[in-house]
C-alpha cells in the first residue's frame, strides 16, 4: 500500500473518526484507526463497538487532487500516536507507505515516522443496514432536535433504557423523547418521506452528543437508516452508525398532566436568568434547589436560601397569570436546562399542583415540550 495525501484534507476526515474511538475498549484492535485506499479514494473507520465512524476522502475534489495512490491496500495505525503525528507533520504533502509485516512509513518534508500496523482484515466490519426504512432530516434541524432532548438523558446506568433518547416514527412525525424520571424533555416534527409503518428505537445519549459535532448548521439533508440493532446516519462524505438500546422505554404520554391549574406567561429570557442568579445561593449543593411561587400584580418571585451563605429574591413580571396561588421548589439545573432547550422564546408554564410534574412549552411553537418534578421543600 502506497498514497500521497493532502494533509489538511487527512485532519478533517481523522477529527471525525477519532469521535468513536475509546482508549477503555476491551478489543485492542479498536484502538486503531483502519485506513483503506483504493484509486477512488481513502476510507477512515474508527469505531469502540457501540458507535462506529467512516468518513471517505475522495482522490479528486473541486478539480483538486487530494490523494494519488501509486498501490491500493489496508492498514490498521495506533489511532492517538497516528492522529498526533499527522496534525505535527511539517508540510501539507503526506505520503504513506506500508511495506513488509505491517510496517508503515509516515513521510512529511524531511520527517520520517515508521510505525508498526495491524492486520486490516482483523478489524471489525461495519454493520450491515438494508435502506428499506430510510428517511431524511436537513442537519441544523437535526442539531437543534439532539440539543432540545438529548441533555435530560439519565446518566444512571441503573436503568439503561434511560440512557438514551427514545425515537418515534408515529403518524407521519418523528417524536423524540428522553427522561432521568425527574425531568423529560420532549420534541416533535413533522416529515415527508417517512415509512409508513411506525416503530420505536432507543438511541443512546453518547451517540447524539458525537454525532452533534459532525452535524454542520446547513440546510444539507442528513439520512437515517433504522434497523433493530442499528442506526445509521449518512451526512456528507461520513457515515455514522450507533447501536441501539435493548429494552422497552416507558410510556411517558401518562407522565403529562391534563389538566392544570395554575398557567404562568413569562419571558424565557428572563426567567433563566433570574433561576440563574438564584442558583448561586441554592440552598442545597447537590440539588441546587430554587423556590418559585407567584405574588400577584402579575408577579412571580425567585429565591434561594443558604444558612450558611445568605438569600436571595428576585421578582420578575410576568405577562399573564391565570388560576391558583402557586409556592413550589425544583433544581434550578433542570429549569435551566429546559429553558435553554426552549432557547430565549416566550414560555407557557402549566403547573397541576405544588407537587405535581409541571410542563414548560414556547409560546410560539408547540413541537417542544419541557416536564420537570418539583422538589419537595415548603
Amino acid at each position: 500500500m502506497k498514497f500521497e495525501v493532502m494533509r489538511d484534507s487527512l485532519l478533517e476526515g481523522l477529527n471525525d473518526v477519532m469521535k468513536a474511538v475509546s482508549s477503555k475498549t476491551t478489543v485492542p484492535i479498536l484502538t486503531g484507526l483502519k485506513l483503506e485506499v483504493s484509486q477512488k479514494g481513502l476510507y477512515i473507520t474508527g469505531s469502540d463497538s457501540d458507535i462506529t465512524i467512516q468518513t471517505y476522502i475522495p482522490t479528486e475534489k473541486n478539480g483538486e487532487q487530494i490523494i494519488k495512490v501509486t498501490e491500493a491496500g489496508s492498514i490498521v495505525l495506533q489511532a492517538r500516536v497516528f492522529n498526533e503525528i499527522v496534525r505535527k507533520l511539517p508540510t501539507n504533502d503526506v505520503e504513506i507507505e506500508v511495506t513488509n509485516q505491517f510496517q508503515t512509513h509516515i513521510r512529511s518534508g524531511k520527517s520520517e515516522f515508521n510505525l508498526i500496523g495491524l492486520d486490516a482484515s482483523e478489524y471489525p466490519l461495519l454493520p450491515q443496514i438494508e435502506e428499506d426504512r430510510q428517511f431524511f432530516i436537513a442537519s441544523d434541524l437535526l442539531k437543534s432536535i439532539i440539543r432540545e432532548t438529548v441533555f435530560a438523558v439519565s446518566t444512571s446506568e441503573s436503568r439503561p433504557v434511560l440512557t438514551g433518547v427514545n425515537w418515534q416514527v408515529k403518524e407521519g412525525e418523528l417524536h423524540c423523547v428522553a427522561t432521568d424520571s425527574h425531568r423529560l424533555a420532549k420534541r416533535k416534527t413533522a416529515l415527508k418521506d417517512l415509512p409508513q409503518e411506525e416503530y420505536s428505537v432507543v438511541i443512546p445519549g453518547k451517540s447524539l452528543n458525537e454525532l452533534n459535532k459532525i452535524l454542520e448548521e446547513t440546510s444539507s439533508e442528513v439520512a437515517i437508516v433504522m434497523t433493530q440493532q442499528q442506526i445509521l446516519f449518512k451526512t456528507g462524505d461520513v457515515l455514522f452508525y450507533s447501536r441501539l438500546l435493548e429494552g422497552n422505554y416507558p410510556d411517558t404520554s401518562r407522565l403529562i398532566p391534563n389538566e392544570y391549574k395554575t398557567t404562568i406567561l413569562v419571558n424565557g429570557k428572563s426567567l433563566l436568568q433570574a433561576i440563574d442568579r438564584a442558583s448561586l445561593l441554592a440552598r442545597e449543593e447537590r440539588n441546587n434547589v430554587v423556590r418559585f411561587s407567584t405574588l400577584g400584580q402579575g408577579f412571580v418571585e425567585v429565591s434561594s436560601n443558604s444558612p450558611e451563605i445568605g438569600n436571595v429574591e428576585e421578582q420578575i413580571q410576568a405577562e399573564s397569570i391565570d388560576g391558583e396561588e402557586l409556592k413550589l421548589s425544583f433544581s434550578a439545573k433542570y429549569m435551566m436546562d429546559a429553558l435553554k432547550a426552549i432557547d430565549g422564546q416566550d414560555v407557557k408554564i402549566l403547573f397541576s399542583g405544588a407537587m405535581r410534574p409541571f410542563v414548560l412549552k414556547s409560546v410560539h411553537d408547540d413541537s417542544i415540550l419541557q416536564l420537570i418534578l418539583p422538589v419537595r421543600t415548603y
